[in-house]
């Protein structure tokens, strides 16, 4: 099995990496932060103290980090001392700008690269179910397949690099859309008096059918378990999403591409994080519906 070298060991990161060692890889792990290379130690990894180390001697080097500035740091960090031809996959959720400008400098380095997003929240990344969205060569691809079998249940070959972000942008715009028109169908029905639970039946068997009425009802006690049946714990919190929209909307903008929906749910999630609301899960806007301004 290859050696990996893992860094980012966050709430998705360490499961994964985890999920990776059980697999029997052999992974070394790093973290800026204390606290996570503490729970990565527990969990059973191995840690190295600073990212050269790490990368050193590692066939694939994976990232899973906050943003797009701290990612191209990290990159332009570890490529020259990653080995030759080695993969280096970064699964954060970036701009598709600074993607395209990590592959670049991957290139340049005579490292291969891919851009891998992924969805399915926390949940996803312990259970080993996560879907990747993946942009890069060919090779780079079929180089990361076994890892990525290991750490999900799909992965999509979007195309070039930054087109694994482009999915994930797209895709997460949708979601936000979705959710938000779930949440004012509920709302609706509320105000009707039309039992939830009897519309939950409808919708989610006719033309409204849709993963946020099916899978994650914002609703609490009404369909599949949701993080609404837990206080709106998240999931995938509030935050997160508006993360995401900035970023559609940015590719937006640079493509000249029209999305009034996505500019109005950036804008609703917006006014949701100035309410005090970002750490509850992106569901949760069913609750300040009436309050939020657009």
């Amino acid at each position: 099995m290859s050696t990996v070298a893992f860094i980012g060991l966050g709430n998705m990161g360490l499961p994964m990496a985890v999920n990776l060692q059980k697999a029997g890889y052999q992974v070394t792990g790093y973290d800026v932060v204390a606290s996570a290379r503490s729970a990565a130690v527990e969990a059973g990894l191995s840690i190295s103290y600073d990212a050269l180390s790490a990368v050193r001697d590692s066939a694939v080097t994976v990232t899973m980090l906050p943003d797009g500035a701290i990612a191209q740091r990290v990159a332009a960090d570890v490529l020259d001392a990653m080995p030759d031809d080695s993969l280096l996959i970064d699964c954060s959720t970036i701009d598709v700008k600074t993607a395209r400008m990590i592959h670049d400098a991957a290139k340049k380095a005579g490292k291969h690269s891919l851009d891998a997003p992924v969805s399915g929240g926390v949940v996803g990344a312990e259970a080993g179910t996560l879907t990747f969205m993946a942009g890069g060569t060919a090779d780079a691809y079929a180089r990361s397949q076994p890892l990525l079998d290991v750490m999900g249940q799909k992965a999509v070959h979007c195309g070039d690099g930054g087109a694994g972000q482009a999915a994930k942008i797209c895709n997460n715009m949708l979601l936000a859309i979705s959710m938000i028109g779930t949440c004012e169908a509920f709302s609706l029905a509320e105000k009707l008096n039309l039992d939830q639970h009897r519309l939950f039946d409808v919708i989610s068997t006719s033309s409204g059918s849709c993963w946020s009425v099916n899978t994650y009802c914002p609703v609490p006690d009404v369909g599949p378990a949701s993080p609404a049946d837990n206080g709106y714990q998240p999931g995938f919190a509030a935050a997160l999403m508006l993360k995401d929209l900035n970023l559609a909307m940015a590719a937006a903008a640079d493509a000249d591409a029209s999305t009034p929906m996505g500019t109005l749910a950036t804008n609703l999630y917006q006014s949701l994080n100035a309410l005090g609301h970002g750490g509850d899960d992106f569901s949760a806007i069913i609750n300040r519906l009436a309050d939020l301004e657009c």
